[in-house]
């Protein structure tokens, strides 16, 4: 089914920040020499590539003749060089989003191709979400580059940022010509981003097919992201997804050791963070993860429209030392962590080297987080209705408010105790720096088959006012009815300092209407602490 956007609305886009008209004039430009009517800095930027490498469109031939759009940064002369491909994000913008950037690494002496991937913009072709077939165009892609460099190619990388990273890693995965990844906003696991501890991410999911409605999408792709949203087939879903995640061809990438470097966001609402660190843990080779404030795509946007950018300079680096061979930057560990909206970025070694000691807080009657267990309360939990409490109120854009450092305030005290179970901690003392991944425990008794609660973290001010530091779901869709049920849940990974005398404060809410909801309308949740397994919550402290 082919779906189509009204026309008198304009286009969706999962890259609100992203100026297609200034992307379009420098493409332009580009082409016809002419950068006239760009700003200075842009002018000049088109001025030094065309100096040093010769641009020009045309059509790469994808598997099965599938024609994709394209544009080649090419050097002319017999000099060794490397190369990189670009595959376009999740949008009919196509290669163009990559103008700018693509200029920029030609200047620096790469060989450069971006190319639309099928089924977007000008690609012939029907969209699958990285399957097979566009892993297959990807090297064609490569190929095509190769063919048309003038002297010996040294080393190839692949670059993208959200779908495009998604195809280059997976590339990487099965052409052993490919030296190096960078992947922007990309997902690891593909099947938890779109069916987390058994919920299913609407909001993300009619997000990405919104986004696409001027795309042709192949009948597979189309009914696996539909079949999300009406509750079919989730295990043909899910062994869907799995053939277009880079966690389940992660062996092949630590065969040869293939170095990747990741940009992700704390508060990615369409592939979030956690199942990205799950394959970053998993690779062996060289590897380095920029983790930032914002959503989706945010954290380097600004990059794609030329302006400074960290991550991007952090990328750059990444190809000029593992395809230019440069010894250009300290050992600046594999993490680099944005504590949010401070600005500040704190660089460790590994991952794991983020937290060093973990403080359990434990759920009581008194819906305080306290230090002790303390077993026999009943914490009542009203569904079907919505709180403050929400994990963005809208898709990627709530993060740019995030990255201006203006994160969304929720109005505590205007959630309803009768339909989320809240708990607090005392005054910090001092500033708790919550620095990995928080893990809750909760017991729960729900009446009907098929349960769900979503899990909010936040940040209490002594004025009421509270900010999210981070959440997960959760679903249990085969218990039977009146059963205990024990929950063991990673929320999201996080970097956030709370101030001193700010309260942590746990929301236990069944609807958030970011998630499916697997809850009967008013049908109540009766959580608990058996002496057992008592209900806790840990919280990550660097």
């Amino acid at each position: 089914m082919n779906r189509a956007a009204p026309p008198t609305s304009p286009a969706y886009s999962l890259y609100p920040e992203l100026d297609a008209a200034a992307l379009g004039s420098f493409a332009a430009a580009l082409e016809s020499g002419d950068p006239s009517g760009l700003p200075p800095a842009r002018a000049a930027e088109v001025e030094a590539v065309r100096a040093a490498a010769v641009f020009s469109r045309g059509k790469v031939t994808g598997a099965g003749g599938v024609l994709l759009d394209a544009a080649l940064w090419r050097h002319t002369g017999s000099r060794p060089r490397p190369v990189v491909v670009m595959p376009a994000p999740w949008t009919n913008l196509g290669w163009v989003a990559y103008a700018v950037r693509a200029s920029a690494f030609a200047a620096r002496g790469y060989d450069v191709l971006a190319y639309t991937p099928r089924g977007f913009g000008a690609s012939a072709g029907q969209a699958d979400m990285a399957g097979p077939l566009d892993v297959a165009d990807g090297s064609r892609a490569l190929d095509h580059l190769l063919e048309r460099t003038a002297g010996p190619v040294t080393k190839a990388g692949f670059l993208g940022a959200s779908y495009g990273s998604g195809i280059g890693l997976l590339v990487a995965a099965h052409d052993t010509r490919v030296d190096a990844v960078v992947a922007f906003s990309t997902w690891g696991d593909l099947g938890e981003a779109l069916v987390e501890n058994s919920t299913r991410h609407v909001a993300a999911v009619q997000a990405l097919l919104t986004a696409a409605a001027r795309a042709r999408l192949s009948p597979t792709t189309e009914r696996a992201l539909e079949d999300v949203l009406a509750h079919r087939d989730t295990e043909g879903v899910l062994r869907w997804a799995a053939e277009r995640s880079p966690f389940s061809h992660v062996k092949e990438l630590n065969r040869r050791r293939v170095p990747v470097f990741f940009s992700h966001a704390w508060h990615e609402t369409l592939f979030p963070a956690n199942q990205t660190l799950k394959l970053f843990d998993e690779l062996s080779g060289p590897k380095r993860i920029v983790l930032s404030a914002g959503d989706h795509a945010g954290p380097g946007t600004g990059g794609l429209l030329g302006l400074p950018d960290r991550v991007w300079t952090d990328a750059h680096r990444w190809f000029d030392h593992h395809l230019l061979g440069l010894e250009n930057a300290e050992d600046a560990g594999q993490v680099a962590a944005e504590v949010m909206w401070s600005g500040t970025v704190e660089h460790r070694p590994t991952w794991d080297a983020l937290t060093r000691e973990v403080l359990r807080l434990h759920l009581t009657g008194g819906r305080e987080l306290a230090e002790l267990p303390e077993a026999g309360w009943s914490a009542r939990v009203l569904c079907g209705v919505d709180t403050p409490a929400a994990v963005a109120h809208e898709v990627v854009r709530s993060g740019y408010a995030e990255m201006a450092g203006r994160p969304r305030l929720y109005p505590a005290g205007d959630i309803d105790r009768e339909v989320a179970a809240v708990w607090a901690c005392a005054p910090a003392g001092e500033t708790l720096r919550l620095r990995g991944v928080p893990r809750l425990r909760v017991t729960y008794r729900a009446a009907n088959p098929g349960s769900s609660f979503v899990a909010h973290l936040l940040d209490l001010a002594p004025d009421g006012s509270a900010r999210l530091i981070t959440h997960a779901p959760y679903s249990d869709l085969g218990s039977a009815p009146d059963s205990l049920i024990s929950a063991d849940i990673d929320l999201q990974a996080t970097a956030y300092d709370v101030p001193r005398g700010h309260r942590v404060l746990l929301v236990v809410a069944g609807r958030d209407a970011f998630y499916a909801d697997a809850n009967l309308p008013r049908a109540t949740l009766a959580l608990t602490s058996p002496e057992a397994t008592p209900s806790y919550l840990e919280l990550p402290l660097g």
